[in-house]
């Protein structure tokens, strides 16, 4: 089963060219499944297997998106089988997902994101970079993977947009909005050349030495910051994601464009931050509806 685990991964990076932590949550998953197994079951075997190794999950805890992910990856799996090895598949028609319940995802207020942004000391370099790390992940709405892997080339200074290589290698270009466009403009200017070194390359943001800083890094420095600003429980760099959809649409932003920046391939996936401000859903219908 091992090999054909890799062999699957080969798959998902060579032809469906995933992401290097897409590739991982795949390998997890399939692993944990085959370490459950010990080999791959028959074909006959294959939905009881797949039962009790659900039913084994459940019992260790965990929560239905948690189950629903790694059945996700186990249906890819053995559609890979099918279409490689012959695989009968059938069984995969009885394989239910758990229902999952809704979950709005948690944004910050304005004034919260004012105090994470205002956090960083810019009066050395290293706060300097952070805060323009946090003012271009606010602007764009890039997933943290996104923003350090940022490279020259991505940038168009002139025309304050960004060009993003999403999931499945899908290309989209984002605004960067002015204050994101000027701390940007100072830090590659007069801050990254303080940073800069032969491990540097083309990267945008950089460590302190020299190389381009890491996804679990910059997952920390957020934490920091969110500590010292008294939101240690409200924030991580997805939140911020989701602060920067929700608070476009509460600004009037169309829910395509929104779908476009963020990068989602299905509109529904965007539909979620409709849900987030009934509020504002009441001021527009009471201010417009004639028997409102």
């Amino acid at each position: 089963m091992k090999e054909l685990i890799e062999e699957f991964l080969s798959y998902l990076a060579g032809v469906k060219n995933y992401s290097y932590n897409t590739l991982l949550a795949y390998q997890a998953d399939l692993k944990d499944f085959a370490d459950f197994c010990g080999s791959l079951p028959s074909e006959e075997e294959a939905f009881q297997k797949l039962r009790e190794y659900l039913e084994n999950l459940k019992k260790k805890g965990y929560n239905p998106f948690s189950i629903a992910r790694k059945i996700s990856s186990l249906r890819s799996f053995f559609k890979f089988l099918e279409a490689e090895k012959g695989f009968n598949i059938s069984f995969l028609l009885f394989l239910e997902s758990p229902k999952l319940p809704f979950r709005l995802p948690k944004v910050l207020s304005l004034e919260e994101i004012e105090k994470l942004l205002n956090s960083p000391d810019i009066n050395n370099p290293l706060g300097y970079r952070d805060r323009t790390m946090l003012e271009v992940l606010y602007a764009t709405g890039l997933r943290v993977s996104e923003l350090v892997n940022l490279k020259f080339e991505n940038l168009n200074l002139e025309l304050g947009l960004v060009r993003v290589l999403g999931k499945g290698s899908k290309e989209r270009l984002v605004p960067l909005g002015d204050y994101a466009l000027k701390f940007l403009k100072t830090y590659l200017e007069n801050v990254r050349p303080q940073l800069a070194n032969e491990k540097s390359k083309n990267f945008v943001f950089l460590n302190r030495r020299g190389a381009p800083i890491t996804r679990q890094r910059f997952w920390q420095i957020i934490k920091d910051y969110a500590k010292k600003c008294g939101l240690e429980d409200k924030v991580t760099p997805h939140v911020i994601r989701h602060s920067f959809a929700t608070h476009l649409l509460q600004g009037g932003a169309d829910l395509r464009a929104l779908q476009m920046m963020l990068g989602h391939s299905s509109l529904s996936t965007t539909q979620i931050y409709t849900h987030l401000d009934y509020k504002k859903l009441k001021e527009v219908y009471e201010k417009h509806h004639p028997r409102a």
